[in-house]
């Protein structure tokens, strides 16, 4: 059978009945059918308030408003995003920024070689206590947000999956750029979770 109304046919393809969908989809887009009400539905498809077949199309139609609403949201949240597991490529098939060819070299400097990289920039304060502290306050910062930051801190994530949360606030990354006038150039941020 050929469906004639690209209208029945989508209805079709979400589950409605061909008898019901044939009724609903008459001189009627999908944005009217959203529109409907409950008893402007029963009364086009003939049937009684509380009906099984009824309940059935009513649950396709809001699930179409539901979906009309997500997708029209121009801003999503960081927080809904990572509820879409599914969305998130994973893999190979991932774009990984610090692979593209404008962005330089990234990496988190270990805890351990932080003083000893600072040294040059005199960034060790004295303590009243006697002790010495590294002033990373000083340096510039990068947001936690940004896409080269949250692709180290995957990788890291992968290895070791019992880090605590927050882990990556206040660590230092290092950044090495190279060109062909200057040679190259290394820079140190201090990863900052708001600006």
């Amino acid at each position: 059978m050929a469906v004639k109304s690209s209208t029945k046919k989508r209805l079709m393809e979400l589950g409605i009945s061909e008898k019901h969908a044939h009724r609903l989809a008459d001189d009627a887009n999908m944005d009217a059918i959203k529109r409907m009400t409950v008893d402007q539905v029963a009364k086009k498809l003939e049937l009684e308030t509380g009906d099984a077949d009824l309940e059935k199309v009513m649950a396709v139609i809001r699930e179409q408003m539901a979906s009309r609403k997500r997708s029209r949201s121009g801003r999503i949240t960081i927080s809904r995003k990572a509820l879409l597991d599914m969305d998130i490529p994973t893999g190979d098939d991932r774009f990984n920024v610090l692979n593209h060819i404008l962005v330089p070299h990234h990496e988190l400097l270990p805890v351990e070689e932080e003083e000893q990289a600072l040294a040059p920039w005199c960034l060790l304060e004295e303590q009243s206590d006697g002790g010495t502290r590294l002033a990373r306050e000083l340096l510039p910062k990068i947001l936690i947000t940004d896409p080269a930051v949250q692709a180290i801190k995957e990788a890291v994530e992968i290895e070791d999956a019992e880090l605590p949360a927050g882990w990556l606030a206040n660590r230092i990354v290092r950044i090495v750029r190279h060109s062909r006038s200057a040679g190259s150039s290394t820079a140190y941020r201090l990863i900052v979770e708001t600006a």
